[in-house]
């Protein structure tokens, strides 16, 4: 056997009687997510009782035993690099990175290097299984470049599978704190309204009907000098959409070169403090661990440029 295939040996439970091989597979396999078990089946790598099987269709059998030959995962196509990282939890199955503003999550045009991604492929060198076959970092979900704190990432298969479909069913605890433009009224309140894709600027997010539903609940926290500290719970959780729905408000996020309108008595503060940033941070960040299904939560304080802001202003 090639020394890049590896072997598992899997019992198809009792209780699996009747199912489809690969959920059958992917509840005797923990490792692998189901998604990756049906491309190893149609791929030739799944032997059973009856030799080589190639239907992720197939119904299994209670007890009998499979051979899943598993590929080494492949290279990532970005290169791995010493990028300095701030970790808030890491076990063998995800990682949760406390991200510094400016950096951006994953390559893209303008930005095929230096990225989150680089990053976590050197720090998790070794210790990526793969996911869809490529050793590659699971990303779930982002933060914008100009915007901290916190964020989770796969590192295999399964771990990936497991986010993915909480992010999905929105049940991620996710709260960022932004210091916005003058203090909402009422203090407290939601916002519903779907966002897609300007159609004036594609580089832009605005509410359109017929966009995706995105839903944010705020409350301030602190009224500042013509200005207020806001804490905004995540129910969607869309690009750009705390900068949007608070803009959508007359409460731009200070700073935000894109959907705010910088007002005279923030411009001095913004301007000697070199603030270039939306003020926006991802706070806090809640999910089921995917694997051992233990509730797990962090939190962030918000750093030192925006703690510095927030100090000029309330007064």
């Amino acid at each position: 056997m090639d020394r890049g295939v590896s072997i598992i040996e899997a019992c198809v439970a009792p209780h699996a009687d009747g199912w489809r091989l690969d959920r059958a597979l992917a509840d005797a396999v923990p490792t692998l997510s189901r998604e990756r078990l049906k491309a190893l089946i149609s791929s030739g790598a799944v032997t059973g009782p009856s030799g080589l099987v190639r239907d992720p269709a197939v119904k299994a059998r209670g007890d009998s035993r499979f051979t899943v030959a598993v590929p080494a995962p492949a290279p990532a196509h970005n290169e791995p690099q010493a990028i300095a990282l701030e970790v808030a939890f890491e076990d063998e199955h995800l990682i949760v990175i406390d991200k510094s503003a400016g950096l951006v999550v994953h390559p893209a045009a303008g930005n095929l290097d230096g990225t989150l991604v680089n990053a976590l492929l050197h720090h998790c060198r070794g210790s990526l299984s793969g996911i869809g076959g490529v050793e590659r970092p699971g990303i779930v979900h982002r933060i914008d470049k100009d915007t901290s704190g916190l964020m989770v990432a796969a590192k295999t298969d399964r771990a990936h599978e497991g986010l993915a479909r909480q992010f999905a069913d929105h049940s991620i605890d996710r709260r960022y704190k932004a210091i916005v433009a003058g203090r909402p009224a009422p203090p407290a309140g939601s916002v519903d309204a779907p966002l897609a894709r300007s159609a004036t600027n594609r580089k832009k997010v605005a509410i359109v009907a017929g966009g995706k539903r995105a839903v944010t609940h705020y409350r301030t926290l602190a009224p500042l000098r013509e200005a207020a500290l806001v804490e905004c719970r995540l129910e969607t959780g869309r690009t750009h959409q705390v900068r949007v729905h608070m803009a959508s408000l007359g409460h731009s996020l200070l700073g935000d070169p894109v959907y705010g309108k910088t007002k005279a008595a923030h411009r001095p503060v913004l301007e000697t403090l070199g603030f270039k940033r939306q003020a926006l941070h991802a706070a806090r960040l809640g999910f089921i661990h995917p694997i051992t299904k233990h509730a797990l939560s962090f939190e962030s304080e918000m750093p030192a440029d925006m703690q510095e802001l927030f100090s000029i202003l309330n007064v």
